[in-house]
């Protein structure tokens, strides 16, 4: 932790913020480029804030759900936004749905994949046998 700021916050540096989310700090700049995170600056150094780490933690839930940066981006605007909680989590009941939706279709397409392969793999045995015979 780098240390405080004037309202007694504590504040991290990138190195701080990359080492608790396990990421490499290449990472965080691609969010920071996104405009997903904010940090103040002393002099060179990235000063973060309680308010980036939090940020962080939902980028990191929000692609581990599979959701896209510019997904990501607008929740969290969403709730920056003035009286945008409710806003944001009406959003985010949206794209779970969208997400599930995907994902189910995604394990029956693997599943008829499975099925075909199984079939195959039985025909290639059933071909094996008979020529042993």
């Amino acid at each position: 932790m780098l240390g405080q700021m004037a309202s007694n916050q504590p504040t991290f540096s990138i190195v701080d913020l990359a080492r608790e989310f396990d990421v490499t700090t290449r990472t965080i700049r691609f969010y920071e480029e996104h405009g997903l995170l904010a940090p103040t600056r002393r002099g060179n150094r990235r000063v973060y804030a309680p308010r980036d780490q939090t940020r962080l933690k939902l980028i990191m839930r929000g692609k581990r759900l599979g959701f896209s940066i510019a997904e990501i981006k607008e929740m969290i605007e969403l709730y920056d936004a003035r009286r945008g909680a409710e806003r944001q989590l009406r959003l985010f009941i949206d794209k779970i749905g969208e997400r599930r939706a995907l994902l189910l279709q995604q394990r029956q397409d693997i599943q008829v994949i499975l099925d075909e392969l199984d079939g195959l793999e039985a025909r290639c045995r059933d071909l094996l046998a008979e020529r042993a015979d």
